[in-house]
């Protein structure tokens, strides 16, 4: 796995080192909209075209300040391939949080979004705290709807005759908003391309998350941190099953 230890979303240097409170994070949503490309740009701030997809799953690390905590997001990329679906509850088990990502230019991945929604509601951690987020928005900007296939945010191509076609928004964010709303999870639109919106996904999670609450002593002494149950990989770069760290899905 790519942990990831270098820290680029802290600001400044407290005479008093803080210890991390860490947070399980998995990302959900269907193959190609963006997840690895979003964690990428959080923890290495970098987008990489072309990314290959994830086989399994990637483990990366990285920290943010909110208030006066420092919340270590434990992520678990998830590979968006249906043969993978299976292996999801072993990522999303325990976790204190989770990102569902649907592409905004294809309606078909909000759809598969908001089943992943219903599969942790009704399967994961009941404080889970769960954000939507429509990626790939630097394909419908106001400023130019015109972007083709080739532009698109991640492991995406053109169609299969190799013309260019012009990218429409397919998922109205009035309509995403709405539905969060309704189902009580936060809601983003982000571009992993641009980073727009991807570092504040994170920021809001971690207020979110009961953190108070992580911290109090359990029955056995000991605060109630996340991890117990986490799944210990050796840090040789790869994913669960295979390729890790990667891709566009």
């Amino acid at each position: 796995m790519a942990d990831v230890s270098d820290n680029t979303a802290l600001s400044g240097s407290p005479s008093v080192p803080m210890k991390p409170v860490q947070v399980k994070l998995v990302l959900l949503g269907e193959a190609a909209v963006g997840k690895s490309s979003l964690v990428l740009r959080f923890v290495n701030n970098e987008f990489q075209e072309n990314k290959e997809p994830t086989i399994g799953a990637a483990f990366l690390t990285q920290k943010t300040r909110v208030e006066d905590k420092i919340i270590k997001f434990e992520i678990w990329d998830t590979a968006g391939q249906e043969r993978f679906h299976s292996l999801a509850p072993m990522y999303y088990r325990n976790a204190q949080a989770a990102i569902v990502v649907y592409d905004v230019t294809r309606a078909a991945s909000l759809d598969k979004a908001k089943s992943w929604v219903k599969e942790l509601q009704r399967q994961a951690n009941p404080n889970i705290v769960i954000a939507l987020a429509g990626n790939k928005v630097d394909l419908v900007s106001d400023e130019d709807d015109d972007l083709h296939p080739d532009e698109l945010d991640g492991d995406e191509e053109a169609n299969e005759d190799g013309d260019d076609m012009p990218i429409t928004r397919q998922v109205p964010a009035e309509e995403a908003r709405a539905y969060a709303d309704e189902s009580g999870l936060l809601f983003f639109e982000t571009s992993a391309k641009l980073g727009h919106g991807v570092q504040e996904v994170f920021n809001e999670i971690a207020r979110k998350i009961p953190i108070d609450q992580m911290l109090m002593p359990s029955r056995s002494g000991r605060a109630g941190m996340p991890g117990s149950n986490r799944i210990d990989l050796n840090n040789d770069g790869q994913g669960i099953g295979g390729r890790g760290g990667s891709c566009a899905c």
